[in-house]
């Protein structure tokens, strides 16, 4: 074990950084569940033992197996029509966010990453406050391009759009076995759609500079069993618990951890 370790990205990391990597990969696959909160703190969670920007790329292949885990429990609801139509500004959106990401220095991406989440959080309040004026606003096809945009930038640079994509759908007035279906295709397609512009920021000819190479592949097979029991844990969870107290606990905890990295 101990031997395999160091040819991971826990090699000169403390033992900490892999029971806090755990923690995350459990929250990844809660998240991908339809715990949609846990996802905004796993992203906090690898930022903080790794460095934030080369965190994305070692969560991505993460997302990706508990977006397959979760498109074969949830494909059942939802349709790929009512993803498509926000496919197009999403690309646009991973493309920008990708050009952005290149760009800035670990420092800076820390923290954009931290203000990105804070942002997220605060457009839940005003979801929460102005629910039916949102609501309204869905019938415009210029939201629907928005919402599309601004979640692939998210998801380029932080791996956070859930709460972009839940704002969308709820603005829908989908119902949870189609909001959950919907919201597992949209993350599948774009987190495939992701992986080669994560692979190649960085890219100058040594594999250690990319965001995803040996060590991070092999750091992402040490976390995927927790990624299932995530999915496992969270889809129990989800059909016995109010997702409304859970989803709370998990804002609270995202909103410190985030303004720890801005700060």
């Amino acid at each position: 074990m101990i031997a395999f370790l160091d040819h991971t990205l826990f090699s000169h990391a403390p033992l900490s950084a892999l029971w806090v990597a755990l923690v995350g990969a459990l929250l990844i696959g809660m998240a991908k569940a339809g715990l949609n909160g846990c996802g905004l703190v796993a992203v906090v969670l690898f930022a903080k033992v790794f460095d934030p920007k080369e965190s994305t790329g070692l969560v991505l292949p993460l997302l990706i197996a508990a977006d397959l885990m979760a498109y074969m429990l949830l494909r059942g609801g939802g349709s790929w029509k009512q993803m498509w139509k926000l496919a197009v500004p999403a690309m646009i959106g991973v493309v920008t966010g990708a050009w952005l990401l290149d760009k800035l220095d670990h420092n800076v991406a820390g923290k954009v990453i931290g203000w990105i989440i804070i942002a997220l959080l605060l457009l839940k309040l005003a979801l929460d406050r102005w629910h039916e004026e949102l609501k309204a606003f869905h019938r415009h096809h210029t939201f629907t391009w928005f919402m599309g945009f601004l979640a692939g930038v998210v998801t380029m640079l932080a791996n956070a759009a859930g709460p972009v994509m839940t704002i969308y759908l709820l603005a829908q007035k989908s119902e949870k076995k189609e909001f959950l279906g919907i919201f597992a295709r949209y993350f599948l397609f774009m987190n495939l759609f992701k992986l080669p512009f994560s692979y190649m920021i960085g890219r100058v000819g040594d594999n250690s500079h990319t965001l995803i190479n040996q060590a991070s592949l092999l750091t992402n097979l040490m976390l995927i069993p927790a990624v299932a029991l995530g999915v496992w844990l969270g889809w129990a969870i989800i059909k016995r618990m109010p997702q409304k107290i859970f989803e709370w606990v998990m804002f609270a905890l995202a909103l410190i951890s985030a303004m720890e990295l801005v700060w």
